[in-house]
């Protein structure tokens, strides 16, 4: 690891739902942690038999707390090996290695009222953001969809201390919640949903079909999009006159950065934009949720993450 990351031990693990697990972690050196915002995440690094494995998990701690980060994570049967390896393998005591906090989903305080929309493991980024607000005395609701009240991670937690604010859905229950909780909100009110990709994207045309303004619809994906099969590929960098090719089931993030290339990235799922890079020829299929159809249109850009070329070769401003 670099010098740009935190080594910090596992201080806590408690269940908050049959599959969720919260880790609390601690700086392994006894200081206090760097502050972060409502909606930040960190990147954790951890070194295992099969390789080092990087995640991003949200932060769900009082962002004023400078003593611990928390983080919660779904263990998932159809993991790459994150969640399981959290789950199955870390223990108390354990050391690892972990980035600065990042903010890819901040909270507008221009915002008159604040609309969260959690589906499962969406909740995470949600908890550090209701604190921040409740304490600065800001207007928000919470929305959150599970399957059952055993299911519903931190919902002890949510529903004694937001019992005006938050509302829950559980759809094994006969209620299921739908885009109708953005409807009928005061001028000025911002919605922020976070789940998978399918949810994301209902929302996202729902806020705009309601009038909400593009500034005024924040979302953060848990998951890459999935957008059809990962052709093979070709980018020429122009700044070096270097021909890659991108094999068929890689990203060309992780090409760029196997051949050395010091490609900008973050979150790595095409919600953020870090990524972004400038096509001087060749046509992008597009694949993240983060660029407008009207910036698809002005400018030619790629989010090297999850995005591809259509065929043959992109030239790259790299």
């Amino acid at each position: 690891m670099s010098s740009g990351t935190i080594k910090v031990i596992v201080a806590e693990i408690k269940y908050e739902s049959p599959t969720v697990k919260s880790f609390k972690l601690i700086a392994a050196n006894g200081s206090s942690l760097p502050g972060f915002s409502g909606g930040s995440h960190l990147t954790t690094y951890i070194q295992s038999e099969f390789g080092l494995i990087e995640r991003h998990y949200s932060l769900t701690n009082d962002p004023d707390t400078k003593e611990y980060y928390k983080i919660a994570i779904r263990r998932s049967d159809q993991s790459k090996g994150g969640s399981i390896f959290w789950h199955d393998h870390i223990k108390v005591g354990d050391q690892l290695e972990i980035s600065y906090p990042r903010n890819h989903f901040s909270l507008s305080f221009k915002a008159k009222h604040h609309v969260f929309i959690a589906a499962g493991i969406g909740i995470t980024p949600f908890l550090a953001m209701s604190a921040e607000l409740k304490k600065k005395g800001k207007s928000f609701e919470l929305h959150y969809a599970a399957p059952t009240k055993e299911l519903c991670a931190f919902y002890s937690y949510l529903s004694s201390t937001y019992p005006e604010e938050a509302n829950f859905y559980f759809s094994k229950e006969g209620r299921r919640m739908t885009t109708d909780v953005m409807k009928h909100k005061p001028i000025g009110t911002h919605v922020y949903f976070c789940g998978t990709e399918a949810m994301v994207r209902e929302y996202q045309e729902a806020a705009k079909s309601y009038g909400y303004p593009e500034k005024s619809i924040h979302f953060e994906l848990f998951t890459p999009p999935s957008s059809g099969p990962k052709h093979a590929f070709q980018v020429k960098l122009r700044q070096s006159d270097q021909m890659i090719d991108v094999p068929e089931g890689e990203s060309l993030l992780e090409t760029l950065l196997k051949h050395g290339i010091p490609a900008p990235h973050s979150c790595k799922i095409g919600g953020c934009g870090s990524c972004q890079v400038d096509v001087l020829d060749g046509e992008v299929d597009h694949r993240d949720l983060f660029l407008s159809d009207n910036e698809r249109k002005e400018i030619n850009v790629i989010l090297t993450c999850v995005s591809r070329a259509k065929s043959g070769c992109l030239v790259l401003d790299l």
